[in-house]
């Protein structure tokens, strides 16, 4: 009744895993799937489309430091009836006047509020790029915790379904013994009963495994097909988690990026402050007038004229604008604080999750092992009457659970070592060395940065 074998397609799923062995041709890798998320994932695209539009702060805040040119064109028809003086004949007939004008203007000085406004955009660039880093290692852990979510999952249905057919061949075993009298009925019903149990559990993993598959579509970008097995990335980590927490305060692209909205905000204080000061411009313009009336036909005229313009008071907007702008840079110098203290509390708890880990996964290899042979002793005890059919199944649970809790350790044990790569801030294509092109948020900002005109974008769009 109880030689059927223990070491199953489930129990070699489990092993694949374990001892990643060599990989299958044709397998697709984690970081093959890693490479298309971090190329293809529309939520990445569309960041690095926000990191372009404000490459465009600069050139807009460089545009006060340019001259500013327009030219002016008028024409059109009027009649005139003039005279000069009480008793002259007065004069009338219609003219054509028409004239071009030509204005450039440029600001000498305005309180260094350009200087601050181009540094203020500077920094907001260099913000977006941190942002954008946060989501590549967002979408990169992502991808890398949905592929071991599939190999979990496709590992637990295999686990369950070889269960499922150990329990079928169970329970015909049990009631060809009940035909004969060896056992009651009693062991027929609790057959019965872990097998229903055991199909259930096999449809629940079906269903987990379908919605991991969706999951991994939406995140990756294609159906998971032959996936091979994952490995840990500990030998891009610190080699201490207090070496990890210093990493995570000076690499981390969200303490990085407070950092930048400080610089942001301090500026912003100073373009408010130069609002107070005074503003030097210097205009020169040139017009050519033909036909402005019937006794002139044609005038020439040109001027260069330097204002200065001292505010004395605005009624109080300005000032109200610089205390505003002191409390924004004192509210973003406490933000800047508190991702400090959040990141060291993320590196602390992946650290220990990652320890945790690699303890789980010798302790559930062990627990698998012990498992087998306690389902092994008990089958031969049964044999011999020492025991009972719910013994056996008993020790058969005791063997899915051990296997599936292995499984679960193994994905938790890689999953762990990329989150404290990316609480440290390294979960990138650099460190992790993948077989891509990286994208370059400055090639674009080079692009622009000196543009002086064109609606074109760099892309030609």
């Amino acid at each position: 009744m109880f030689g059927v074998k223990v070491v199953t397609a489930a129990a070699a799923v489990v092993l694949l895993m374990a001892c990643a062995g060599p990989t299958p041709a044709l397998a697709d890798t984690i970081e093959a799937a890693l490479v298309r998320a971090y190329q293809n994932n529309p939520q990445l695209n569309a960041q690095r489309a926000a990191v372009r539009s404000t490459d465009e702060n600069v050139p807009q805040a460089l545009s006060g430091y340019r001259p500013k040119v327009a030219l002016t064109a008028s024409g059109g028809y009027q009649y005139q009836d003039i005279q000069l003086t009480p008793g002259t004949a007065p004069a009338h007939g219609t003219t054509v006047p028409h004239s071009v004008g030509l204005t450039v203007s440029q600001t000498v000085y305005n309180g260094n509020q350009t200087a601050n406004k181009t540094r203020a955009a500077e920094s907001q660039v260099s913000g977006a790029r941190e942002a954008l880093r946060v989501l590549e290692q967002t979408v990169l852990l992502q991808a890398a915790t949905i592929y071991m979510d599939y190999l979990r999952d496709s590992a637990i249905v295999e686990v369950q379904r070889s269960n499922t057919r150990v329990l079928e061949q169970t329970l015909k075993q049990t009631q060809d013994r009940f035909n004969v009298g060896e056992v009651t009925r009693t062991d027929v019903a609790q057959s019965e009963a872990q097998l229903a149990a055991g199909r259930t559990q096999q449809l629940t993993a079906e269903s987990n495994l379908t919605t991991t598959r969706s999951n991994f579509r939406r995140i990756i970008g294609n159906e998971p097909v032959s996936l091979a097995p994952g490995s840990p990335v500990d030998r891009f980590l610190p080699k201490s988690l207090q070496q990890s927490v210093d990493v995570s305060l000076t690499e981390n692209p969200n303490v990085t990026a407070a950092m930048f909205g400080i610089d942001v905000n301090f500026l912003q204080v100073k373009v408010n402050e130069g609002a107070l000061l005074p503003t030097i411009t210097v205009q020169a313009s040139a017009q050519q007038a033909n036909e402005q009336t019937i006794q002139s036909y044609r005038t020439f005229g040109a001027s260069a004229v330097a204002q200065l313009s001292v505010p004395i008071y605005n009624g109080g907007a300005e000032y109200s604008l610089i205390r505003q702008s002191k409390e924004t840079l004192a509210q973003q110098r406490l933000n800047l604080e508190t991702t400090r203290d959040q990141t060291r509390a993320n590196v602390v708890t992946t650290w220990g999750q990652l320890v945790a880990g690699k303890a789980q996964v010798s302790s559930a290899q062990a627990q698998v092992t012990a498992s087998e042979i306690a389902l092994n002793g008990v089958r031969e005890e049964a044999k011999a009457g020492q025991r009972t059919t719910l013994d056996v199944l008993n020790a058969q649970q005791a063997l899915v659970n051990a296997r599936v809790a292995l499984v679960t350790a193994q994905h938790d044990r890689v999953v762990a070592s990329y989150s404290v790569l990316n609480s440290v801030g390294r979960l990138s294509p650099q460190v992790l060395n993948l077989p891509t092109t990286t994208y370059d948020p400055s090639v674009h900002y080079q692009q622009v940065r000196d543009s002086w005109a064109g609606v074109r974008t760099p892309d030609g769009r």
